[in-house]
């Protein structure tokens, strides 16, 4: 196992170069895009510095009704909880670009707490095209899902599969990871080449976007430093994807992604795991439908210390699209499926959810809504079937209004 860890670290520093496959410059700060809005900006006469503030708030309304597992008859608990209504995102931010060579992005959500305040803090130094260094915080290469620009997502919530912690048969507290990663703290290599081929490589923290201080250490067992090593590949044979899953400014695109990712938390969780991700993706952009699938697969091993010889594997994916039935309404539908209970163990969690997004154009409001059921299928025992779906709702509904600047 340990010779296992050093060759994969190995490659995800020996990539080849290739492109960053979200990159695009008119959604480098991704939170909204800014094609064709021309919005407020400072730069100088020459155009060597630019900055250029934006804006995004969600406001939404959620219902969520849950089975009897888990709820207490004698307390006269309520199947229905954390429902009304909430901000999901309350984020300033700005962006620019100086001296056609460093560009940066610095963002501040306000309906965080803690350290997620700090929602993006980061420059990007573009030694040439296929060759740039970006250093801060910001979204680690993993998952088109979280990399896509956060005010263009198709639904209001990302798929369960990457947020819900998995099941453990202990009880380690401090042990709850789920597949998804997010925003951490490091430093990535990434490039462009040809328009067409990508490339993400970098190191990071692991503590995810909660903690903005340097908390590591060496680890015991593989002796190397305690991070989160992860790279990216993506192949785009019609150019470079849009960062967005549909968008009524886009409805004459013709674009296809491919992408294979990788990563290892070295001593994760309070230093009582390692965790390897492995994921694959696709998407699709073709005038008015857009298409997208993920399969996401991770490995839990105990560290010595936590004298747990098991590991422990868990599968998870997605298919999802969307269609413009107008130029303003787009209708979207999802499948999304996980084994949270683990690979060893029989029985999945299957999750369909549908919806539709409205785009009031030229005001850069947008109206999104959908449902979801979670349904669990192919368990051995009932206990296996009740522990598999412990604090996710049943049914859940959500309508979310956006409003970008």
């Amino acid at each position: 196992m340990k010779h296992t860890v050093y060759y994969l670290i190995a490659a995800l520093l020996l990539l080849p170069l290739a492109a960053q496959a979200q990159y695009e410059e008119d959604t480098e700060n991704g939170i909204v895009s800014l094609a064709g809005k021309e919005g407020f900006s400072i730069a100088t006469k020459r155009g060597d510095f630019v900055f250029k503030p934006y804006l995004l708030v969600q406001t939404s309304a959620n219902i969520n009704y849950y089975d009897d597992e888990g709820l207490d008859p004698a307390y006269n608990q309520d199947n229905v909880h954390n429902s009304g209504f909430s901000i999901p995102y309350a984020i300033l931010g700005f962006t620019g670009k100086a001296f056609d060579r460093v560009t940066f992005n610095l963002s501040i959500n306000a309906a965080g707490s803690g350290g997620n305040i700090l929602q993006q803090a980061w420059f990007d130094v573009e030694v040439k095209k296929q060759f740039a260094v970006r250093v801060g915080k910001f979204k680690t290469p993993f998952s088109h899902a979280y990399l896509t620009t956060l005010g263009e997502t198709l639904m209001p919530s990302l798929p369960v599969s990457l947020t819900s912690q998995v099941i453990l048969p202990y009880s380690l507290n401090a042990v709850t990871p789920n597949i998804g990663l997010g925003f951490d703290l490091g430093v990535e290599v990434h490039g462009l080449v040809k328009e067409k081929f990508g490339y993400e490589v970098g190191i990071f923290n692991g503590t995810g976007s909660s903690v903005n201080v340097a908390d590591k250490t060496l680890s015991d067992d593989w002796h190397i430093p305690s991070l989160l090593y992860a790279g990216r590949l993506t192949y785009m044979p019609k150019g470079v994807m849009p960062s967005n899953q549909g968008s009524p400014n886009r409805l004459h695109e013709d674009k296809l992604l491919f992408g294979l990712s990788a990563s290892l938390n070295v001593e994760s969780e309070s230093e009582s795991t390692n965790d390897t991700r492995v994921g694959a993706e696709f998407a699709m952009l073709k005038n008015r439908l857009y298409l997208g699938a993920e399969i996401y697969y991770m490995n839990i091993g105990f560290t010595k210390r936590q004298k747990i010889d098991e590991s422990y594997n868990y599968l998870g994916g997605y298919v999802q699209g969307g269609y413009f039935v107008t130029n303003k309404l787009q209708a979207t539908a999802r499948y999304d499926f996980f084994n949270r209970n683990g690979l060893d163990d029989a029985g999945f969690l299957n999750m369909p959810a549908v919806g539709f997004n409205y785009f009031f154009t030229g005001v850069n409001l947008k109206l999104q809504a959908m449902y979801q059921f979670i349904g669990r299928t192919g368990h051995d025992t009932q206990l296996d079937r009740d522990n598999d779906d412990l604090g996710l709702a049943m049914h859940s509904g959500t309508v979310l209004l956006q409003y970008t600047f």
